[in-house]
């Protein structure tokens, strides 16, 4: 049995993260270990497992339909993206003919809506695999859980993406760098 402390649910309840929305994500890598590459001269500087962990974040669209990729930034320990899940409208009245393939199809034909959860946990699973098979014995984990703000208007979305392309600016100053911590 778990003893340890509680964990607090980051997700707000009754609202609906498969709904037509832009959100803010921020995911950490396990202990805030860096994994990703390096900061020089205010830019960043992707290593392999960089490259590895963007390739698989930006298939992302391949396996979520309704998920369209906005801004984004690997540092050194973590990520910042802005992503949009956008539903197909329905009404057309027809469905599509199933194939073994269509992943994203209920049994009914219906598109299914992937929530932001599932689009999270499909880019940690498909990026640590990714790096896993690249190197055997590499000790890669993401942090449990992310981080996600609900994109109000285009002013947040805006200030959102300023943040998101200034980043590696801040890297000295940002909570994540573990220098910071000691």
């Amino acid at each position: 049995m778990y003893n340890g402390p509680k964990r607090k649910n980051q997700r707000l309840k009754n609202f609906d993260y498969s709904s037509d929305r832009g959100y803010f994500i921020t995911i950490c890598t396990k202990d805030r270990e860096n994994y990703f590459g390096e900061i020089i001269d205010g830019k960043m500087i992707l290593n392999d497992y960089g490259k590895i962990a963007e390739n698989s974040f930006l298939d992302l669209p391949n396996h979520y339909k309704n998920c369209i990729l906005d801004e984004y930034i690997f540092m050194p320990n973590h990520f910042h993206c802005i992503l949009f899940i956008e539903n197909a409208p329905v009404g057309t009245g027809l469905k599509p003919v199933p194939t073994n393939d269509d992943v994203n199809t209920t049994n009914d034909g219906a598109t299914k809506n992937h929530g932001l959860s599932e689009i999270i946990r499909g880019f940690k699973t498909f990026s640590s695999r990714n790096i896993h098979n690249s190197k055997e014995d590499f000790e890669f984990a993401w942090q449990r859980s992310f981080f996600d703000v609900i994109i109000r208007n285009e002013e947040h979305l805006q200030k959102t993406r300023q943040y998101i392309q200034e980043n590696p600016l801040k890297w000295e100053q940002d909570k994540n760098n573990l220098s910071n911590l000691k």
